[in-house]
């Protein structure tokens, strides 16, 4: 069933069925090592672009502050953002109160856009959003602004108010200046984009990412939803219980963190039953080189 289709068919009552199925859930999840540290974080983090961006209606932050409740309670706990992202820093810190703050949260933010003599005020008020005293995650995003900002984040990490520093980048966007610097900067992380159609990371990005010890989340593993219009009213492969997938979600992000160049993806949605359908993708088995090739061979026939 597509996601679209899964969300019209789904009940109030429904609802709460898969809320208590999320915080039931008693699984093992599937982890990967950030290379520079060996600390170990869920394949399937959240993302927050556009879907985080709702203003102040309350009914709104409601509703994802129980999407982040069950992307916790089924054993997620990076969350990924941005400034440049309207209000999801605010959005964030307000579900996160609401539910506990739960213990393990990995949070990773950025900075963008702005002069190296604003950076601080901008870090400042993304920790005073998310209410913590320090960052996971800190990333410069973009390419093109990192020499703007690289002392500075330096210094975060230096202060220990950042653990790791990165950068991001999407729509494949600068790829050779983004290789140079991972060939020479000291980078933590890169976020980048990666999906089943969009692959050209696989030639030179992924295994640099490999060689120099740099995590890799994925952005963009459902190419904004893009993805989902090739596999509307097509069912599931056969070989989908070899890797342990209920839905064309967990597939498509089963194919980007089995890649052993990517440490995690990001996903985003507003929506708890898209969030349980994107969470079983932390379970099960990964696919091996060879189911991998069957994937994309099955995608590519659907297009």
């Amino acid at each position: 069933m597509n996601r679209r289709n899964l969300l019209k068919l789904t009940a109030a009552g429904s609802l709460l069925s898969l809320a208590d199925l999320a915080r039931a859930a008693d699984v093992d999840i599937l982890m990967k090592r950030i290379p520079a540290t060996g600390e170990q974080v869920p394949v399937i983090g959240m993302g927050t672009f556009k879907v985080f961006e709702i203003g102040d209606d309350l009914a709104l932050r409601d509703q994802h502050t129980e999407v982040m409740r069950t992307f916790f309670n089924m054993g997620g706990y990076m969350i990924d953002t941005s400034p440049m992202y309207n209000v999801a820093e605010d959005v964030i810190g307000y579900a996160l109160e609401r539910i506990g703050r739960p213990e393990g949260l990995i949070s990773s933010t950025k900075v963008w856009n702005t002069t190296a003599d604003r950076s601080r005020a901008q870090f400042e008020k993304s920790l005073q959003s998310w209410d913590v005293d320090a960052f996971d995650i800190f990333m410069v995003h973009n390419v093109d602004v990192w020499k703007d900002h690289v002392d500075t984040v330096k210094s975060y990490k230096d202060s220990g108010e950042i653990r790791y520093l990165g950068i991001s980048t999407s729509h494949g966007r600068e790829a050779a200046e983004l290789e140079r610097l991972m060939a020479t900067e000291p980078l933590d992380f890169v976020q980048l984009t990666y999906n089943i159609l969009d692959r050209a990371v696989e030639e030179r990005l992924l295994p640099l990412a490999q060689d120099r010890g740099i995590a890799i989340m994925a952005n963009r593993p459902f190419q904004g939803g893009e993805l989902f219009k090739h596999v509307t009213n097509q069912p599931l492969p056969v070989w989908s219980v070899e890797i342990n997938c209920s839905n064309w979600a967990q597939i498509l992000l089963k194919y980007v963190v089995s890649h052993p160049g990517v440490t995690c993806a990001i996903p985003g949605t507003s929506q708890v039953p898209h969030m349980v359908e994107n969470m079983g993708a932390l379970s099960g088995v990964l696919p091996d080189s060879e189911m991998r090739e069957t994937m994309r061979q099955h995608f590519e026939a659907l297009i």
